[in-house]
């Protein structure tokens, strides 16, 4: 007989539509925190990275409990670039919360997570957020949320999806928009009245399926998933079914479940509920955990393939090594072979050059997010420019095609709609309300490569644009590459407002007074096609009239500030970005003018 009765959700949604917000309302209203405990906002968003941008990177679990029903919390990312964390969580949860923003309603993003909790037969509740905003408008989001549906060919059981109307900055939840709400009591009870508990297998042969790892510095490889059938315990003796059909034999060294937000070390975990177990360094994402001689594995989880590649190579910059810790070969590549222990999807490959590894993630951002990462953690490393990665389907080249909504004021609506014209980009729908334009495009993702930072600038900064993976395509010829030339430095030294200020009018500068140089390193945007190579450490000559103190009054436009993902978007074929702990830098691969020449030739 089970203790409790167990059911599984994850919260689903577009970035920024409220998720971790709601799950730190969910754990608040539990009772899990002592009342003098201080509890910081979107607990679960525990990486720096995902505070600092406010967005979730990785997919995590809590449990909490409500009227004696136990439910188990998977908060996934939103963003496309880690759609591999919320495939492998769906197959383990048995609803969703759909989570939709009353004035955005349905975002890219909003779909694709959608199409995978419908596939999968999953009945989601629909929770219309931030219903307190000027601009909301949650019953034609309603709507709009319906037509998606209807959109993604759900079943008529899925479309009769329950509507409840919430605020969970508060906490608040509310079946009628005319309801006062006064907690997310609303919720739980239409999550308990539309989803059954998981059925009490405990008497059945133990079934487990990892869909999540971790790692542990003390305990190895942990694999996360979800108890199907039986119960597993502390010390058990298990075997394994890989993807491959093979069975490895093993045994439970430790064994954990969720109590709120803290893993706790259990002796056994019963069916339908989560657990973390340790003891098997081979463990990976999608086995199955059985008893010796009668594991009955079930259905491979299948992940999305990466769409975008980049090289890693050793920094071999004359600044090499002085900030970083970590800068050979061998701690580059055993960073990544740790990476790879939790993070499936990515995909490292030895290439020609022994001192570089080709690393295929799912986009720009997903990758960016490991480089930043690296570099926080004393790792140097330079990186080569995203390439696209095809594929052949019936014999022809297909190359990944992304959904790019866009909402840009109405003045700069013809400049985008030339620009993604010419990156190959098909208009899928145009709408105009209040003074804004917007657009919903399919665009190549080689189109996309250094689009953004051109977008900023062509609307002011008043653009927003949000993309996700759609589908493969056959190949749609060339697009446009960057047509400026760069600023290439000289010499080795330290830049001079003398010289910067003599550099103005030949492009825009990414360097201030001050900086240190080398040669080779790209210094800014030249006006022309062409490459530039300058000496940005030229000092003007002393007179008796002039003093060293004189630069100090020259001054200077702004300098643009290159971000990781700002420099991995503009960099050339033949250009590299140099990722330090204290600095990012471009160059050229061939620092050398005269080598660079020939070639060229």
């Amino acid at each position: 007989m089970r203790e409790k009765e167990i059911i599984n959700i994850a919260i689903i949604a577009h970035v920024d539509a409220g998720k971790s917000t709601l799950v730190d309302a969910f754990l608040d209203q539990s009772g899990i925190f002592r009342e003098n405990q201080e509890v910081v906002d979107c607990i679960m968003d525990s990486d720096d990275l995902e505070r600092e941008r406010g967005i979730t990177i990785y997919s995590k679990n809590c449990a909490i409990e409500h009227d004696g029903y136990k439910i188990n919390i998977v908060d996934t990312p939103g963003h496309a670039d880690f759609s591999s964390e919320v495939e492998r969580v769906i197959r383990s949860v048995d609803t969703t919360i759909l989570l939709v923003d009353a004035a955005e309603g349905p975002m890219p993003q909003t779909r694709f997570v959608l199409q995978k909790s419908l596939e999968k037969g999953l009945k989601p509740v629909v929770l219309i957020n931030k219903i307190d905003k000027k601009n909301a408008r949650p019953e034609e989001v309603k709507d709009m949320i319906l037509d998606l549906f209807i959109d993604l060919n759900a079943s008529d059981e899925q479309l009769e999806f329950p509507t409840v109307y919430g605020v969970a900055t508060e906490g608040i939840a509310k079946y009628n928009l005319e309801d006062e709400g006064e907690d997310l009591t609303p919720l739980f009870d239409t999550i308990i009245d539309r989803v059954e508990s998981y059925p009490d297998k405990n008497e059945e042969p133990l079934q487990m399926q990892v869909y999540d790892l971790a790692y542990d510095d003390y305990l190895g490889r942990m694999g996360i998933g979800r108890v199907y059938q039986g119960q597993i315990a502390k010390g058990q003796k298990v075997e394994v079914s890989k993807r491959d059909g093979s069975i490895n034999k093993g045994k439970i060294n430790k064994l954990f479940s969720y109590v709120g937000l803290s893993q706790s070390e259990t002796e056994k975990v019963e069916s339908g509920d989560i657990a973390v177990i340790t003891g098997l360094p081979e463990i990976s994402i999608g086995d199955t955990i059985g008893q010796p001689g009668k594991v009955d594995p079930l259905p491979v989880i299948d992940i999305e393939e990466p769409t975008l590649s980049m090289n890693f190579q050793v920094n071999d910059s004359p600044f090499a090594g002085q900030t970083g810790e970590y800068l050979t070969t061998r701690h580059l590549k055993a960073r990544l072979d740790r990476e790879l222990e939790v993070n499936v999807g990515l995909e490292v490959e030895r290439t020609e050059d022994k001192d570089a590894f080709k690393v295929s993630g799912r986009g720009e951002l997903h990758l960016s997010i490991l480089l930043e990462n690296m570099r926080r953690e004393g790792y140097e490393v330079a990186v080569s420019m995203p390439k696209v990665l095809m594929k052949e389907i019936d014999g022809k080249r297909h190359e990944p095609i992304e959904r790019v909504l866009i909402d840009v004021p109405e003045e700069y609506s013809g400049t985008v709609i030339e620009k993604l014209n010419k990156r190959k980009g098909l208009m899928q729908s145009m709408m105009q309300e209040n003074g804004y334009v917007e657009l919903d495009y399919l665009v190549p993702t080689r189109g996309l490569i250094g689009y953004k930072s051109e977008f900023i600038n062509d609307t002011s900064g008043e653009g927003t644009i949000i993309r996700s993976f759609d589908r493969y395509e056959p190949f749609k010829g060339e697009v446009p590459e960057r047509n400026n030339g760069v600023l290439i430095s000289a010499n080795k030294g330290t830049a001079r407002g003398y010289a910067l200020s003599n550099l103005t009018d030949r492009g825009r500068l990414f360097i201030e007074p001050g900086t240190d140089v080398y040669e080779g390193m790209i210094i800014g945007l030249h006006n022309r096609e062409n490459d530039l190579t300058v000496n940005p450490c030229k000092n003007k000559k002393l007179t008796n009239v002039r003093s060293n103190s004189s630069d100090d009054a020259i001054q200077l436009p702004p300098a643009k500030k290159m971000t990781l993902e700002d420099a991995l978007e503009f960099i050339a074929e033949d250009e590299l970005v140099e990722v330090t702990p204290d600095a990012i830098r471009i160059r050229k691969k061939i620092r050398d003018e005269k080598m660079r020449l020939r070639h060229a030739n």
